[in-house]
Parts: C-alpha cells; sequence; structure tokens
C-alpha cells in the first residue's frame, strides 16, 4: 500500500477538477509531479526532523556513535546503511530528510553518504520489476553494484573528512539529549525546543526543495521520452558517461524510470548504458543537488557527486561487459 496516495489524489484533483488542466498534456503532468512531490517531501522533512528530535531526547548521541564504532570491521557498519538504505522506497530527494535527520543524530558523514548514495538506487519495487523484466542474474547483480557503490562512496566521503562542509544548521541541535539523564527535563518540556528546531531546519530547507522538484516537474513534463533514446544509439564505446550526464536533469525513482530502461534496450541501447542511466537520473538529480546545496557545501556536493558518477560510470561498462 502506498502511504502517499493520498497526497497523489490530491494533487491529480487540484490539477485536474481545481485547475481544471486537461490530463495528458505537458503542462498537467509538470503540475501534477510538482504538487505530489513538493508536498510529499516537505511533509518528510518536517517529521522526520521531528522525530530525529525525539530520538536525540531518548538516545544519547555517544550511544549512537559507540554502536556504530562496535559495528565498523570491515565497513560492516557502511553495510548497514546501505542495506537500510536499500529497504527504505525513497526516490532520491525524499531521502535527504532521512539523511539530514541522521546527520543530526550523530551519525558518521561517511556512513550517513552510504545511505544517502544507495537509498535511491535500490528498493524493493525496483527488485521486483527488475527480476520480471531483465531476471535474477542481472537484479542480483544490480543489487550488488548499488551496494558496492553506497559503501565504496561513503567510505570515500568519510576518510576525506569533510565534516566542515556540512551547513552550520545541520550542527545547530539541543543538548539535552547529551546532558546526563538525571538533569535532561521530560520530553514535554523539551517538545516546544524539538518543535521550534524542526520548524527552523523546514524553513531553511524549503525553498530549495520547491526550486529542485520545480525543474524536476518541468523536466519530467516537457522533455520527449524518445529524446534520449535518439541521443544514445548515437555513441559507441561512449554512450555510458553520456547516459549519466544526460540523467543528471532528471528526477525520478528507480520504479518510475525502468519502464523507460526497458523501451531503451528494447530499440538496442546496450544493458549497461541503460542501467547507467537509470542509475544516474535516480542517485544524480539536478534537483537532488539543489537542495542538497543548502545542507551541504559546494566542496562536499562535488565531491559527492564525482564519486557517484564514477561509481555508476564503471557500473555501466561493468554490465556491458558481462552481461552484454
Amino acid at each position: 500500500m502506498d502511504l502517499f496516495f493520498p497526497l497523489q489524489a490530491a494533487a491529480d484533483w487540484l490539477t485536474y477538477d481545481v485547475f481544471s488542466l486537461s490530463p495528458d498534456t505537458h503542462l498537467s503532468e509538470a503540475v501534477a509531479f510538482f504538487l505530489y512531490d513538493a508536498t510529499k517531501i516537505l511533509l518528510l522533512v518536517y517529521f522526520i526532523t521531528l522525530l530525529a528530535g525525539i530520538i536525540r531526547f531518548h538516545l544519547p548521541i555517544e550511544r549512537v556513535r559507540d554502536y556504530l564504532a562496535s559495528h565498523s570491521l570491515f565497513g560492516l557498519d557502511y553495510f548497514l546503511a546501505t542495506v537500510f538504505g536499500a529497504i527504505t522506497p525513497f526516490c532520491t530527494c525524499s531521502s535527504i530528510p532521512l539523511f539530514i535527520g541522521f546527520l543530526k543524530a550523530g551519525i558518521p558523514l561517511g556512513v550517513t553518504f552510504a545511505f544517502l548514495i544507495t537509498s535511491p538506487l535500490i528498493n524493493e519495487i525496483a527488485i521486483g520489476l527488475f527480476i520480471g523484466l531483465f531476471g535474477l542474474k542481472v537484479t542480483l547483480l544490480y543489487v550488488a553494484t548499488g551496494i558496492i557503490i553506497g559503501m565504496v562512496g561513503g567510505a570515500i566521503i568519510g576518510n576525506l573528512k569533510m565534516e566542515r562542509f556540512v551547513a552550520d544548521f545541520i550542527w545547530n541541535t539541543g543538548t539535552a539529549a547529551n546532558l546526563p539523564h538525571e538533569q535532561q527535563r521530560s520530553l514535554r518540556t523539551e517538545w516546544p525546543s524539538i518543535r521550534r528546531e524542526a520548524g527552523n531546519t523546514f524553513r531553511t530547507v524549503a525553498p530549495y526543495i520547491l526550486i529542485g522538484v520545480g525543474v524536476g516537474a518541468l523536466i519530467h513534463g516537457f522533455v520527449p521520452a524518445d529524446f534520449f533514446e535518439s541521443v544514445l544509439q548515437r555513441f559507441g564505446f561512449l554512450s555510458v558517461p553520456v547516459a549519466v550526464i544526460l540523467s543528471v536533469p532528471l528526477y525520478s525513482n528507480a520504479a518510475g524510470v525502468i519502464p523507460v530502461i526497458q523501451s531503451l534496450i528494447a530499440k538496442g541501447v546496450p544493458l549497461g548504458t541503460g542501467l547507467a542511466f537509470m542509475m544516474g537520473t535516480v542517485g544524480l538529480s539536478l534537483p537532488e543537488a539543489l537542495i542538497l546545496k543548502k545542507v551541504i557545501k559546494l566542496p562536499l556536493l562535488l565531491t559527492f557527486f564525482g564519486v557517484v558518477t564514477a561509481g555508476i560510470i564503471l557500473v555501466g561498462y561493468l554490465f556491458n561487459a558481462v552481461v552484454g
């Protein structure tokens, strides 16, 4: 069951009944897309920030760090983050509220990025579609490579020690969760502070969410699907990096873009090239960059995109070589 179905129904009602836009037009697709995704992501930002505040109140940051430290042998902490990313059914922009919440809760930067990288790439819907369209072998390889990209990308960012490039408002959290237990006040007395922090985070990030989703909506509604097929078929060996470059302005989740990939492959685009296009669409979107720009500073943002881009290109060539 889709938890966000009421939002989709409301977006469709506003688009087609209140605004009286004709179905199957570019404008109506863009408007419905914007209303649904912007509302969903804004709600996630607010409520996940509230949840993070409650967790910080009940669970000392030191305990979280100790747990991750005890599971850091052979990169197990990164693996756990990627597994959690794989089982959360979020697109790239919807994963950002959780990313913010994890940072506020004191989760190490590299481990948090391992989640952010993997979450949009792999989910149960995408896995089910992959099995039906491409078979179990390709699906297992796809899941394995998605997890590896998340683990390696997160580890690289973690080892670069780039915490100074995270926006200051992320670190400016309340101090109640860090006090000894006997000095802490009740959740009831701390609730106004937690709610105020959630509101501040919401107001800081909301304009960038609206801009990012707006860009995604315009591209979703007005860029013809066959444009990418015609371009990718012109490039031979270079089709993989070209596919990644073309995918960046787009915005979709894995389940939404898999049928497009099936169409590309059916028309002669190699599987690895199509997969690189899909992974770039869900993991490197321009709307994601616009939203993240308010959360992390440019050097970290460029590092994140560079690491993920390199990983996706390598995966594309791997699939073209192994699967064909």
